[in-house]
């Protein structure tokens, strides 16, 4: 099967991508063979009225790179109200200034962080803090020059880092910015310091529930849609009756499994698959 077949439909009359492009054919790769002493020689045409394009595999690697977290790749059916309280909290319209997310490992909770960070980028200053622990007062004055500040593992905070994301909770709110944070539970069982913990209690707190394993297959084959190629029903029975099945996991697995089959110029097949699992991807780790 050539590899034009996975071009999606529809893309007739729009500017092809790189990635399009390498499926269709028509940006070509060539094979380099080192000489005798291991060096590479320049690449020539392969036909003297047409300048071939090479693309090494660093370069497959780069056009089918995962997707940034954005709130249009957030695959859920459950969490449709946190997702539009984190859309008006990045665009600026947020009533209050703590907004807490929790729930399992693997739900979804750093994907909405960025999403939000980086939407609200757009409208003002935005960071992302990868864990609660690594704040230290001292950074309390640049951060609350941001619009929003958005923690990772607010349950892993020590004391000193709970001291100081209590000032800082208080500095974004006397300026109108907002702390989104992320825990594993709820802001009943938090165990931190009573002053923090009422204060993340004041604002919009949400559960974030991970798909259903009825819901995945739907959502691999819309993650594939958006990369520009179709995922057969018994590739995907394969890839979640033999790998990990949280979401996180799953996304990970699809671009990678993408860049795979655009540098072998080959369709993603179950024998593809099983092949790719054994030696290139450990989705059982």
């Amino acid at each position: 099967m050539k590899a034009a077949h996975r071009h999606g439909v529809g893309a007739g009359r729009r500017a092809e991508s790189g990635t399009a492009a390498v499926r269709r054919g028509t940006v070509r790769r060539s094979t380099i063979l080192p000489d005798e002493e291991g060096r590479c020689p320049a690449a020539k045409p392969s036909r003297p009225d047409f300048a071939a394009t090479l693309v090494t595999e660093q370069l497959v690697f780069d056009l089918a790179a995962p997707q940034p977290p954005s709130f249009d790749n957030f695959l859920s059916t459950a969490n449709a109200e946190a997702l539009a309280a984190l859309r008006a909290l990045s665009a600026g319209r947020g009533s209050e200034t703590g907004v807490m997310l929790w729930g399992a490992p693997g739900a979804g909770k750093t994907h909405l962080l960025r999403a939000a960070v980086a939407a609200a980028a757009a409208y003002g200053r935005a960071i992302h803090i990868a864990q609660a622990d690594s704040v230290s007062a001292h950074e309390v004055g640049a951060l609350e020059r941001h619009a929003l500040v958005a923690v990772d593992g607010i349950d892993f905070a020590g004391h000193d880092a709970q001291a100081t994301l209590f000032t800082l909770f208080n500095a974004l709110r006397d300026r109108g910015g907002h702390l989104l944070v992320a825990s594993r539970s709820p802001v009943s069982a938090l165990t931190l310091r009573e002053d923090l913990r009422t204060r993340l209690g004041w604002g919009l707190v949400y559960e974030i529930t991970p798909l259903s394993d009825m819901d995945k297959p739907a959502a691999l084959r819309a993650l594939a849609r958006g990369r520009g190629f179709r995922l057969a029903d018994d590739v995907i029975d394969y890839l979640l009756a033999h790998g990990r099945r949280d979401m996180p996991a799953l996304i990970e697995a699809l671009a990678a499994l993408d860049r795979h089959s655009l540098a072998t110029k080959r369709p993603i097949t179950v024998a593809m698959l099983k092949s790719w699992l054994q030696r290139d991807f450990d989705l059982n780790r």
